[in-house]
């Protein structure tokens, strides 16, 4: 979709700060206002990340609209907009950017040089260019990296074991996005370690991937795996399969599940908002991001949809139900 037809949500999350602590006392005085995060995303509204942000930043004590607010710009699903999202937020006057995921970093870090940028919802910020180490960025980059990409051999064996029989599975991604090539490359060799066949689907627009999608019948394939990425709305298309034709999918995050997804397994996306909340409180005390350590999420989530499940008329063994961080009954 076109820049034009973003949408702006303000308020969620800004911050207001007092003082020499970030921007000085005298810039402090001339705004009068609370301190702004501008938020973006590919998403369609505030990820869990940019939610856990704000409840983080209240659970430290900041009050909202008082000591901070937060602007959150959507891309829905596109991520050749995310740029030009970067830059409005900077023109509108944010004083730090809140990026969520790899992406939308990539964005922010182009978008200034000089704003503090805080980000979650990647693997590999070094690998991106993004800091110089996780130790010492080093730039007016820092935040919490999280087990993503990582886990995708975890993610394909955890779906064979929650589908007797399974042999073929079907991954649908955005051909333009490199992050979903990589992953093909990981489902690829996992698949062939599990005696499954990979049927993979590139596309390159949302238009593509819905006439894909809508050739897709039961019987075909047995699961699907969704990408890590937003774009194109697949996580979203292959959600109306799992519910509407019977094909599970294993998700990435459990908000797919909570809305009818077969299963989920990857990081805590709530928590790292809230682990980012403190990296924001630093900068505000102010330490400049260059000396904030990047911080890693470490929490992964396997969730089970057993409504779905029962929907789908799956048994899950019951070694997979103990191994489940949560049910959903």
């Amino acid at each position: 979709m076109k820049t034009s037809t973003m949408r702006i949500m303000i308020p969620l999350v800004v911050l207001i700060v007092s003082g020499a602590q970030l921007i000085g006392e005298a810039s402090a005085a001339e705004r009068g206002r609370p301190f702004r995060i501008g938020a973006f995303t590919e998403s369609w509204g505030p990820t869990p990340g940019i939610v856990g942000l704000r409840e983080g930043l209240l659970a430290l004590g900041y009050h909202e609209h008082e000591q901070f607010d937060i602007g959150v710009r959507f891309t829905q699903g596109d991520i050749t907009a995310l740029p030009a999202a970067a830059r409005q937020l900077v023109q509108y006057g944010v004083d730090l950017l809140f990026a969520s995921g790899d992406a939308s970093a990539k964005a922010a870090q182009r978008a200034t040089t000089q704003l503090p940028i805080v980000f979650t919802g990647l693997s590999d910020p070094v690998e991106l260019g993004l800091v110089a180490s996780f130790a010492r960025p080093g730039g007016n980059i820092t935040g919490v990296a999280e087990l993503r990409r990582e886990l995708n051999p975890k993610r394909l064996e955890l779906l064979h074991q929650l589908i007797p029989g399974l042999k073929q599975v079907f991954f649908l991604y955005d051909a333009n996005d490199v992050f979903s090539k990589a992953a093909a490359g990981i489902y690829r060799h996992v698949a062939r370690q599990l005696d499954i066949v990979l049927v993979e689907k590139p596309v390159q627009t949302e238009a593509e991937a819905r006439t894909v999608m809508a050739e897709i019948r039961t019987g075909d394939v047995q699961g699907m795996m969704q990408p890590l990425t937003l774009s194109l709305n697949i996580p979203g298309l292959l959600l109306e399969v799992t519910t509407q034709r019977g094909i599970p999918t294993m998700f990435d995050s459990e908000f797919y599940v909570e809305s009818g997804g077969l299963a989920s397994y990857g990081p805590d996306f709530y928590e790292s908002g809230r682990q980012a909340a403190r990296l924001v409180d630093k900068i505000l005390r102010g330490e400049a991001p260059a000396d904030i350590p990047v911080e890693v999420n470490n929490g992964i989530k396997f969730v089970i949809n057993l409504k779905t499940a029962k929907t789908l008329g799956l048994t899950i063994p019951p070694e997979m139900l103990y191994q489940a961080n949560r049910l959903i009954r």
